[in-house]
């Protein structure tokens, strides 16, 4: 781990995310990850300020998971945590039971819409148990979001579906995300639209 924590932001609006890929196999070097670098290609296609970004490859492995997710929060000052893989109902699939034992408040809105987007392609969706929760320290606090393990379904869960015209015919879960970081004291995050339209409060908005 060569970064320095806490990471320092370069303006008061740059977002810190940690990217928490879990994988006995990949982690083993048996094949390559790929749902850090989905993450963070559509971070950077998403984000109209490039994020700051910590990633971790680990196994599944509980405690292993949760001390990842404690270190990004507690150490990195992470704004947003995400992690892929982990969320099935494998034995070794241990992500959702990890995330819970960091957290200090559930925010189950946000694995009830994953779940409703991923149904309209394959049924095995209701498999799915990521959860969505935040992490609150005395002087700081992340949301951390449990997302599928395939960059397809990684990108269709973070930005909805869209018609043949472009309009969005079901919201991704993103589009919530910038709005729940304010409340939480993180920094104004704005998107690119045609990615993924953040929606906000006119009383929020800048």
């Amino acid at each position: 781990m060569s970064e320095t924590f806490p990471l320092r932001r370069s303006h008061p609006d740059e977002l810190l995310v940690g990217l928490v890929s879990v994988s006995d196999r990949a982690s083993s070097g048996a094949y390559e990850d790929q749902g850090i670098p989905a993450l963070e290609g559509w971070l950077r296609r998403a984000l109209t300020r490039a994020p700051q970004v910590v990633a971790r490859l680990i196994p599944d492995e509980r405690e292993r998971i949760a001390a990842t997710l404690r270190e990004l929060v507690d150490e990195a000052h992470c704004d947003l945590v995400l992690t892929t893989g982990g969320t099935g109902p494998a034995r070794r699939d241990v992500t959702p039971e990890a995330t819970l034992d960091v957290a200090t408040r559930e925010m189950p809105g946000f694995a009830e819409q994953m779940r409703q987007v991923s149904l309209r392609f394959v049924p095995t969706a209701i498999l799915s148990r990521q959860v969505a929760v935040i992490r609150e320290l005395p002087d700081h606090a992340a949301l951390i979001i449990n997302l599928p393990g395939q960059p397809k379904a990684i990108q269709e869960t973070l930005e909805g579906l869209r018609g043949p015209d472009g309009t969005v015919q079901m919201a991704g879960i993103f589009a919530a995300v910038p709005y729940c970081l304010d409340l939480i004291g993180g920094p104004y995050v704005e998107t690119q639209e045609a990615v993924v339209q953040a929606f906000r409060p006119k009383s929020a908005r800048r």
